[in-house]
C-alpha cells in the first residue's frame, strides 16, 4: 500500500481551481470520506477518491466545502480569509497563513 502526502496543510488560504473561490483549509481527509450519494451530486469534475481530500471555509461566506486535491491551488495574495467559523478552528494570521488552533482530546 502506497503512502498518499497532502500538498496542503491546516491553516494554508487556496484557491478552488475550476470555481475561483478562496478559502483556508481545516481539515484534511487521506482520501475521500464522504458518501456515494454526495460525490455522485456534487463532484462534477469526478476528482480521484484515492487522494487528498479538505475541508475548506470559504472567503466571505458561511459555509464548508468538501474539495478534491487537484482541484485547489494556493492562494499567494497574502489576505487573509473572512469566515464566521475561522475562530474556531484558526489563530494568528501571518505570512499568508493562519495557525491552526490548540485543542485537546
Amino acid at each position: 500500500m502506497s503512502e498518499t502526502r497532502a500538498r496542503f496543510h491546516i491553516g494554508q488560504v487556496v484557491i478552488h481551481r475550476l470555481f475561483g473561490y478562496r478559502g483556508v483549509i481545516v481539515d484534511a481527509d487521506p482520501c475521500f470520506e464522504g458518501s456515494e450519494e454526495w460525490y455522485a451530486t456534487h463532484a462534477r469534475s469526478r476528482p480521484p477518491k484515492d487522494a487528498p481530500w479538505y475541508r475548506v471555509l470559504v472567503d466571505e461566506a458561511d459555509h464548508v466545502t468538501y474539495v478534491a486535491e487537484r482541484n485547489l491551488a494556493p492562494d499567494d495574495s497574502g489576505r487573509p480569509v473572512r469566515h464566521p467559523a475561522l475562530d474556531n478552528f484558526l489563530t494568528d494570521f501571518r505570512d499568508g497563513r493562519y495557525r491552526p488552533r490548540e485543542t485537546c482530546n
